[in-house]
């Protein structure tokens, strides 16, 4: 954003001095223009009053002296040329403003009694001669005209002079604006960078960052002071809520563990095959209970969520494999895991392991499978079974808190599992997928290594 603001700051402050600065430039050109223009029409009217003189009594030698001398101190040639466009006397040999094409049409206007308008404008980038033309006589009666043709070099280098001190001058505020507006842009933008990092940590489960409430503008503290009102306000009703499902937890568990004590104590007294049918039903009851309740309290410890972390797929391969090999031997079910040595991934909240536990539970248990397979690779990880699988329609619902298949109401389970397991593998920024495996159902996990 620092970037932002400058890139916006810098082009306006940009065009405000070249708004200011054209104009003016351009006015230091006609102002030394002018006064160049000046200064050579002097000396040609100075020498046309000569000239009339000159001409009246015939002797042009004094003239003729005065065009040399100011020719030798100025270098500019100056010319005397009559009516008929002849040549009358010039200050240097070989020069003759009658075979100018650009000369004659100022001569022609002079001749004909019209004072010319200079119309040269001493830009850096026009390299062309000043040409001054001064009529010998009065009106319309010119019996000659003094032309001087002077090179604008140094002309030109001062204008450049004088552009190069306008520019220096307004760069210098220029820069001081720039600078000044790095440090004024920083103080702005230092509570909106602090006020990032703490809403990145209350992110990732850290309840206890605060923002800035001192720094930058006060519309940016109020703003702060609001953040850190609202982290409170989140604080304290997810400590209440880890409060209530502790103390729910605890009170439960102690009631439960006693049901199920005495359902199990009952066994002895039930007579007759209604009777213990009517208790293996309040024996599935109970662990279903159970299971519930530990379902639930795992979603809960979503609420508290840390960093990731990356794992290492091998060892955690050998901690759960055992405990899954059971599991499959027990329902019959053949077990395969083909995994790359050194395969790494983030692991999310709760622990990648739980997770894939469960996905594994779910392929043994649920999809009427003969074959269970855990796929690894780069980023991604396949629990693949070769059963039922699922539709399209309950694919796209089999994510959801508490959904299950209408195959699935008769076994043990509370549909909260696979969801919970998405939310894991979400908050650790991977996705959890459900697709065909024609036939089974291929559950896909996606992480960063």
């Amino acid at each position: 954003m620092l970037r932002r603001l400058l890139v916006i700051t810098v082009p306006l402050l940009v065009a405000l001095v070249a708004a200011l600065g054209i104009p003016l430039a351009s006015a230091v050109v006609q102002r030394e223009t002018q006064t160049t223009y000046l200064d050579r029409l002097g000396d040609a009217r100075r020498f046309a009053s000569l000239a009339e003189s000159a001409l009246q009594s015939d002797r042009l030698n004094a003239l003729d002296f005065e065009i040399q001398r100011y020719d030798q101190l100025f270098d500019i040639p100056v010319a005397l040329v009559s009516a008929d466009r002849r040549l009358l006397l010039s200050s240097r040999r070989g020069f003759n403003p009658t075979d100018d094409p650009e000369v004659v049409g100022v001569l022609n206007e002079a001749l004909n009694g019209i004072q010319p308008d200079s119309v040269y404008a001493a830009w850096p980038w026009r390299t062309g001669p000043m040409v001054v033309v001064e009529p010998v006589g009065r009106d319309s009666e010119a019996v000659a005209a003094v032309v001087s043709v002077s090179s604008t070099t140094a002309l030109r280098t001062e204008v450049l002079r004088q552009w190069g001190l306008m520019a220096l001058a307004g760069l210098a505020p220029m820069l001081a604006v720039v600078a000044a507006a790095w440090p004024m842009s920083r103080w702005v933008l230092r509570p909106v960078r602090r006020l990032d990092e703490a809403t990145a940590a209350v992110a990732q489960g850290n309840l206890d960052v605060r923002a800035d409430e001192v720094g930058g503008p006060p519309e940016l503290r109020r703003l702060a002071r609001s953040f850190n009102t609202m982290v409170d306000v989140v604080g304290k009703a997810l400590n209440r809520q880890k409060a209530f499902v502790a103390d729910a937890s605890h009170q439960l568990r102690n009631p439960l563990a006693s049901l199920r004590l005495a359902v199990d104590n009952l066994e002895p007294h039930v007579d007759g095959e209604h009777g213990r049918e009517a208790h293996q039903i309040a024996v599935d009851e109970a662990e279903e209970m159970g299971r519930v309740l530990d379902t639930l309290l795992a979603a809960t410890r979503l609420d508290s969520a840390r960093k990731t972390e990356p794992v290492e797929i091998d060892q955690l391969l050998a901690t759960h494999r055992p405990a899954w090999q059971a599991l499959a031997s027990k329902d019959g079910v053949t077990l395969k895991i083909d995994v790359p040595a050194g395969l790494t991934m983030q692991e999310p909240p709760g622990g990648l392991g739980s997770v894939l536990d469960e996905l594994v539970s779910n392929a043994i248990r649920l999809a009427g499978a003969t074959e269970v397979q855990i796929i690894g690779k780069a980023g991604e990880l396949h629990v693949i079974d070769n059963g039922e699988g699922l539709t399209d329609e309950e694919r796209e619902h089999a994510l959801q808190r508490f959904w299950r298949a209408t195959k699935h109401q008769n076994i043990a389970g509370t549909g909260l599992g696979l969801a919970i397991c998405a939310e894991l593998i979400e908050s650790a920024g991977g996705t959890l997928t459900l697709h065909d495996a024609g036939p089974g159902l291929d559950v896909k996990v996606q992480l960063s290594a």
